[in-house]
Formats: structure tokens, C-alpha cells, sequence
């Protein structure tokens, strides 16, 4: 029924059927690997999941809305996909143990993004229950395996997370690159705008240019895994993002734009500069702090351990450091379907053969006995 009612193929069914064994290694407790619904809900208040339970419910809610739009349309799902692991005791009673968040990262589907994964603190080395690494590596395998049309996956983890880290990999994640993770919190008023530049908010008709600055700001390997268009940041960032124009070459260096909200508090952004204009870090990439920041709310920016001048601007700007990060990716490599037209030409060749013209058969020649 839950197969059904998120459109999975029978092949797909019965992939899943086979993935999800009666226990966990290690485990003495049935256990299934369900897509959240609504019953899951009040039981999701270990304190690992408490921070995210606005985004649960937005998810449960978005959800059936946009399974319809998908049977009837091209259009994939914009809601966030959640995945619950329950571990049932002897009188049948479920425990949550953990809980996966994936979102895709562009209208195609072809990327996708482990958001969160999260494990139940009451529960992790109880006696009878499974361990981490086989829980971990359960839902991983849940979520790659529900995200139909996924060419690529990406997943961020801190670098201390040794047992996580063992997890993507098992599952086929490759390391990308390592981040700072910076907070940093809006003090005094927000400094002019510099001369020859134009301050412009995010939206339908400027997401191009913010577009081609992203594009040439990140490194071509991650560019080809996030596959994204101009519609995608809109469709992840809405309206909250600025940008500063070059007023002469109408081009985009430097922009911010909001990815996530962050469940400690605050928002997580990107923010672009373009290769060779450095010298905006100052004022003028401050001002787009101040108009992405909200009163009160920090702001949490990832940024390359190998950018010294980045991150030294940070730190000169007051920012919190809050340890490594590691972005982890993985590509699926899919076996291409031929092209419509070429299909039908290959029958109408195969229907056509016995008309064809053949040539004539050579006489065998007979030779002295």
C-alpha cells in the first residue's frame, strides 16, 4: 500500500522487499524502515528528533499534495522525504530509532541530498536493539533506493564522525571536499554599497545571472553532481537571496542565498564570489549578509579549507568557528534507454528485411574428383 501510493514500480517493490529483512544485524527486535506518516509523529520525541519536527510536518504535509501533482504531471516532488526506522518490542509496541531527510536538488531529479540523518540517543547500545552502523547503513540504503531517477547523491557529516563517515562510504560516497562551518551573527548597521555595483534581490528574472555565478564559483566535479538549472535555486531559495551586479558587465560576483534552516537556530546560506574578484570580501559581501539576516538569528556559512582568505575574513568578522565538515557524493552510473525515433526505425528496418534486395548467390564450383 505505501509502495502504491508513492508510485513505486513492481520491480521496485519487490527490490524492496528484499531489503528489508525481518531483523537487523544484531538486533533481536523486528524492524521495518517505513515513509513517515502521521502516526509517527507524537512518537518521534527522543531528543534527536525534537529540532525536527517542523520540518517532519511540513514534510507530512507537503507530501500527499505533491504525489498527486507527480501522477498527473512531469513534475517531481518538491517536499522533503523522510524515512523512519521502528523497532517493535514484544508486546508490539514501535520505538523510533532513527530517521533519514532527503530532498532533491533539482526539478529533474537527478540529484539528491542527504539532508539529515539522525539516531534516537535513548535508544543507540541498548541490549536487543540494532547497532548504529547497521541502522545507519539501513537508511541509507532505504533512501537511494526510494529516490527513483537519482543520478547522484551528496551528504554532509562532520569530520569527527568516524562512524558515519565508514557509512557513506559503505554505501558508495567518495569524499568531495572538507569545510569550516562558520556562525556568524549581525552586529551595528550594514556598510554602504560600493561604487560600480548594483544591489539586486533573487528572483525570477535575476536567478540566471546568480545562476552563472554559482556555476563558476564551485569546482566542475561537484557542478556535474549537483546537475542544477537556473529554476532549481528558486525552487530551493524562493525570493530569499541578493546579489551584487557588476554595473558595466552585467554580470553577477558576488551573491547569498538561503539553503536550509538550521535546527539549532538560524539559517544555512551560500554564499558565491566570482574567481578573481576577491577584493568584494568586505563591505560589500558583508551588506549581503545584512540583508539575508534576520533579528536575532545567526547566519551559518560552509567554507573550503583550502579558501585561507575566506576564512580568515570570518574570522576577522567576528564568526564562530564550529568544526569540520565533510561533503560526500556518490553517482549512480545508469544504463541510458535508446532514443524513441531510433527504436522505431530499428523495427521498421527488421519488418522491412525480407523485402530488401539481396544479392545473387555465387555457383559452387565443381571441381575434377
Amino acid at each position: 500500500m505505501i509502495a502504491a501510493a508513492i508510485g513505486i514500480q513492481p520491480d521496485f517493490q519487490q527490490a524492496l522487499a528484499r531489503s528489508e529483512p525481518d531483523r537487523l544485524p544484531g538486533s533481536e527486535l523486528d524492524w521495518s524502515v517505513e515513509p513517515l506518516q502521521g502516526w509517527h509523529i507524537p512518537l518521534l520525541d527522543d531528543p534527536a528528533f525534537l529540532p525536527l519536527q517542523p520540518l517532519l510536518q511540513r514534510a507530512l504535509l507537503l507530501g500527499v499534495p505533491d504525489r498527486l501533482i507527480a501522477a498527473v504531471s512531469s513534475r517531481r516532488c518538491l517536499a522533503p522525504r523522510v524515512h523512519v526506522a521502528l523497532c517493535r518490542d514484544q508486546p508490539g509496541r514501535p520505538l523510533p530509532l532513527g530517521i533519514i531527510v532527503t530532498r532533491r536538488l533539482n526539478r529533474s531529479g537527478s540529484s539528491w541530498e542527504v539532508q539529515h540523518l539522525r539516531l534516537a540517543q535513548d535508544s543507540l547500545g541498548a541490549p536487543g536493539l540494532p547497532t548504529e552502523a547497521a541502522l545507519t547503513g539501513a537508511l541509507l540504503r532505504e533512501a537511494i533506493l526510494r529516490g527513483r531517477g537519482a543520478c547522484s547523491w551528496i551528504a554532509t557529516t562532520s569530520s569527527l564522525d568516524t562512524p558515519r563517515l565508514a557509512a557513506l562510504r559503505q554505501q558508495g560516497f567518495q569524499p568531495l571536499r572538507r569545510d569550516a562551518l562558520w556562525c556568524w551573527q549581525a552586529k551595528g548597521p550594514a556598510p554602504a554599497l560600493g561604487p560600480g555595483l548594483e544591489l539586486l534581490p533573487l528572483n525570477r528574472d535575476t536567478a540566471p545571472q546568480l545562476w552563472h555565478l554559482e556555476q563558476a564559483a564551485i569546482p566542475a566535479q561537484l557542478r556535474q553532481i549537483l546537475d542544477r538549472r537556473s529554476e532549481d535555486l528558486l525552487d530551493h531559495s524562493g525570493t530569499r537571496g541578493w546579489m551584487l551586479v557588476d554595473a558595466i558587465r552585467r554580470e553577477a560576483v558576488a551573491g547569498v542565498r538561503w539553503l536550509a534552516d538550521q535546527p539549532e537556530g538560524g539559517q544555512l546560506i551560500e554564499l558565491s564570489v566570482m574567481p578573481g574578484r576577491e577584493a568584494l570580501l568586505g563591505p560589500p559581501t558583508v551588506l549581503l549578509l545584512h540583508r539575508l539576516s534576520r533579528p536575532g538569528q545567526p547566519l551559518w556559512l560552509r567554507v573550503e579549507l583550502s579558501d585561507r582568505q575566506r576564512n580568515l575574513w570570518l574570522e576577522q568578522l567576528g564568526a564562530t568557528g564550529h568544526g569540520e565538515q565533510v561533503l560526500m557524493g556518490r553517482s549512480l552510473w545508469r544504463r541510458q534507454p535508446s532514443p524513441p525515433a531510433r527504436e522505431a526505425a530499428r523495427r521498421l528496418e527488421a519488418m522491412l528485411e525480407p523485402f530488401q534486395p539481396r544479392r545473387r548467390t555465387l555457383p559452387t564450383p565443381v571441381g575434377p574428383r
